[in-house]
């Protein structure tokens, strides 16, 4: 099996057309379909539904579309690997970071790794927490920032924690919750609520408390934006949860914990069967010599 048609085969499959498949590509859509078509003789199969213009997987192409994404990430991991013994390290460094920490945390980092490590390129991609698993299981991502206790079960991960954080409720400060100590989560779930969209780890946090508590919570407002998020609680409209990093200067605004704790592992992760190159672990190591040893 050629691995070369395997690699068009599953772009054919991820674009759902020929023609998109062959301009990613960069080659002509008749080399394309004459590759699939021998990969489909070979195999004695039919792998792909070809219908209107519209191409989709047959059942048996689904089977072969798994096994083709570990071929073809496995075979990328083997060439970077050889490339790095020859002395050929490009140097890239593709790491999916949440936005909350991204804007919050992060920023001193990078811009650290950056002034160390000029030769290296940098390339962030932000999203929800589950959004950016999948990229990274997938290969789309060399390293993802995970929260370990809330996100979805993985044996294809491996991590390790640079930070330890509690999630806080945030309120303003003329707020009734501004005068207590801790909040719990019944006291929380009876306010009305502005959150960050489903798929991100703090909409995850608070959609698994309400379970726990067993109560729908009161989302008024939904928004990936955190400033929109803390004028929002500041003007009275909404309360929030956020770490308080988010708030440290923002004296119109109070954080508060819950009455239960709630901590969230905060871990860079990467994939354990995939070749970590060097530039990576070369990140992984400066994200973990300054992570915070106080909150850890």
């Amino acid at each position: 099996m050629d691995i070369k048609h395997l690699r068009y085969f599953k772009t054919v499959a991820d674009l759902s057309s020929f023609t998109k498949a062959a301009k990613h590509l960069h080659i002509a859509q008749p080399a394309i379909s004459m590759a699939i078509q021998k990969l489909e003789a070979e195999l004695e199969l039919t792998l792909l539904h070809r219908k209107d213009r519209k191409v989709s997987l047959t059942d048996e192409g689904q089977h072969l579309y798994r096994h083709a994404e570990r071929i073809i990430q496995a075979s990328e991991d083997a060439l970077l690997e050889m490339q790095e013994l020859k002395g050929l390290l490009k140097g890239e460094v593709r790491v999916g970071i949440p936005s909350m920490l991204g804007s919050y945390y992060f920023p001193p980092i990078l811009m650290a790794f950056r002034h160390r490590y000029p030769q290296l390129t940098l390339t962030v991609i932000d999203g929800g927490a589950g959004k950016l698993q999948q990229l990274l299981e997938q290969g789309e991502l060399d390293l993802a920032v995970v929260v370990d206790q809330w996100r979805p079960d993985s044996n294809n991960l491996q991590s390790e924690v640079f930070l330890r954080e509690q999630m806080m409720v945030i309120s303003p400060k003329d707020h009734p919750f501004a005068e207590l100590n801790t909040i719990d989560y019944s006291q929380l779930f009876a306010e009305e609520l502005v959150m960050f969209n489903t798929g991100f780890f703090h909409r995850n946090v608070v959609d698994r408390l309400a379970d726990e508590a067993g109560v729908s919570p009161k989302i008024s407002f939904e928004t990936n934006l955190i400033p929109l998020i803390k004028s929002i609680v500041k003007q009275g409209f909404a309360l929030s949860t956020l770490m308080e990093m988010v708030i440290k200067d923002e004296p119109e605004l109070v954080a508060r914990p819950f009455t239960k704790p709630v901590w969230l592992d905060l871990s860079i992760a990467w994939r354990k069967e995939g070749y970590l190159s060097q530039a990576n672990r070369t990140f992984v190591d400066f994200v973990l010599e300054h992570s915070d040893k106080e909150r850890r």
